[in-house]
């Protein structure tokens, strides 16, 4: 079917899946630590394919390109800094083979993660160099047939500005998410009602704004009450880790079942959040589950922090990014009194 528009699609509906993990179900296909994902987008591209197409089956609305680690920062480690243009515009035309053969549309969106870099003035990285290396990356997925630009992981002012302007060199809209840590702030020190501010402050705003990565369902949730509660206008993303991660086996286990994302869409969803998604962890079968809740719910009252945690599990004082002092520290009164994990 002709490819969709993916403002108006988002206008249309109450809400869009996106997919889940990327790199957990690589490494299910054979993917080794260490190697490069991208990498794959020339080497196995039979199994990029088969990520999407899964994602897709599924229920995915949205999938993202394998091209998380695209930029010449991050391909340097592998010594391909050179092949930016050539991986990532292939990363996008694996994801547009599959959503063009299915008759429903399916959004392409173009993965940009972040540097890998400090920038000025804590670290080396500037400005300009960090907008040509993601105007690089910009521009090929746009070549390869990316229908939004999704820049995700962030955690900096400064980085997400540089990404912001290298997409903005291309026709695309922009998605742009951060990621935020159980005390409520992306690494750089962000918070979620900040982030929803910086955001606005741009000219043009990105189109869509959130969270993803960083914590479980739980507190992603809460990540979103807070962005939600900061700017109420804002189109709002939530891409959730698949539960707690540990060691097991040799393997980086997520504990979600498909049962606790089930519920994570539903609560994101009254939260605020119109694109829901998984993040670390997440496979076909949660993706499945999340389908089935969203098209058998609908919104419901916003939730508080406290049922969230009765549902998906404890949530940290500060995660929402929105407490007052007075209220934080009255929550963390009543955790150290033993609440009890949902």
């Amino acid at each position: 079917m002709a490819r969709a528009n993916f403002l108006d699609l988002l206008k249309s509906r109450d809400w869009l899946l996106a997919d889940g993990a990327t790199g957990t179900n690589l490494f299910a296909m054979g993917l080794q630590s260490g190697d490069a994902p991208e990498l794959w987008n020339e080497d196995h591209t039979d199994r990029v394919r088969a990520l999407h197409r899964n994602f897709i089956e599924a229920g995915s609305d949205i999938v993202l390109s394998n091209s998380f680690g695209g930029n010449a920062y991050r391909l340097k480690l592998h010594d391909a800094q050179n092949r930016v243009h050539e991986l990532n515009m292939k990363a996008a035309q694996l994801a547009r083979i599959e959503a063009d053969a299915v008759d429903r549309p399916v959004i392409v969106a173009g993965s940009i993660g972040p540097t890998g870099e400090i920038f000025e003035p804590v670290g080396t990285m500037t400005h300009d160099l960090g907008v040509a290396a993601f105007a690089e990356q910009a521009q090929a997925l746009e070549a390869g047939g990316a229908d939004v630009l999704w820049i995700e992981t962030i955690s900096s002012e400064e980085e997400f500005k540089s990404a912001l302007e290298g997409a903005r060199t291309t026709s695309l809209p922009v998605v742009a998410t951060m990621s935020f840590d159980t005390n409520g702030r992306t690494m750089m020190g962000l918070t979620p009602a900040a982030y929803a501010a910086l955001a606005a402050a741009q000219q043009p705003a990105p189109d869509a704004i959130g969270a993803n990565c960083g914590t479980g369902a739980a507190e992603l949730v809460a990540t979103v009450l807070g962005i939600t509660e900061a700017d109420g206008n804002a189109v709002v993303v939530a891409k959730g880790n698949c539960g707690i991660p540990a060691w097991m086996d040799g393997h980086i286990h997520y504990d979600g079942t498909p049962e606790l994302m089930a519920d994570y869409a539903r609560l994101a969803f009254d939260s605020g959040a119109k694109i829901i998604g998984g993040c670390c962890g997440t496979t076909y079968e949660h993706v499945r589950a999340m389908r089935d809740a969203l098209e058998n719910h609908s919104r419901g009252a916003r939730p508080t922090v406290e049922q969230v945690e009765a549902r998906l599990g404890k949530v940290s004082a500060l995660a929402h990014g929105t407490d007052t002092a007075a209220e934080g520290a009255a929550r963390r009164g009543r955790e150290g009194r033993g609440r009890r994990r949902g």
